[in-house]
């Protein structure tokens, strides 16, 4: 099969987010990211006006992206349970296929200025707050254990930092496969007994 070629812009912001994960944002320059997508310095200008751009764009899409989905789930006229695993399944997605989004969800975010760093940490404050009232009506509802919403949350963004790090192509695991692994790592502890053993009748 022949290979698609990304668009320049798109490989421009991959580069940027694989550089400011390996390097750091302040120690990427212009220059390093030149190099990675095989452009002159003065030529990357033409496609890009600034790193500070660069990682505006980054944040700000993926933030989008996320707050998108949460709406999309919200409205699923699904259990709560289910909403849980949907959000999960994004989170896991996201880090296997888009190179980007390595960039939100380390730290280089801090480096935005504003109004984008308020911006940012504004959008990623609803989306967690939105997503700790589902793991609290999950609660109530008797299909997630009973547990503080606020740990169960931070501790599941932080049990899946590993794979933007890990996760590559050709592996002997795939990206399903990888998913359901996590899946029933994560997910399935968070259930109550009961909602399990009805779903085994």
């Amino acid at each position: 099969m022949e290979k698609v070629e990304k668009p320049k812009r798109q490989h421009i912001l991959e580069s940027a987010a694989i550089l400011f994960r390996d390097k750091g944002y302040s120690a990427t320059s212009m220059r390093d990211l030149a190099r990675a997508v095989g452009l002159q310095a003065s030529s990357l200008y033409n496609h890009i006006e600034s790193k500070e751009k660069l990682l505006q764009e980054i944040c700000l899409a993926n933030a989008l992206k996320f707050l998108s989905m949460m709406e999309k789930v919200e409205a699923m006229d699904i259990p709560v349970a289910a909403k849980v695993e949907q959000l999960l399944r994004l989170h896991i997605r996201t880090a296997i296929q888009d190179v980007t989004s390595v960039t939100s969800f380390n730290d280089e975010w801090r480096h935005l200025g504003e109004p984008y760093l308020s911006d940012f940490k504004d959008m990623r404050r609803d989306y967690e707050q939105r997503f700790i009232h589902i793991l609290r009506q999950g609660i109530e509802a008797g299909e997630i254990r009973a547990q503080e919403p606020q740990v169960v949350l931070y501790t599941l963004f932080s049990s899946l930092r590993w794979l933007y790090d890990w996760f590559q192509p050709g592996r002997r695991l795939s990206a399903p496969d990888v998913e359901e692994e996590i899946l029933n790592l994560l997910f399935y502890g968070l259930r109550c007994s009961s909602e399990l053993d009805s779903e085994s009748v």
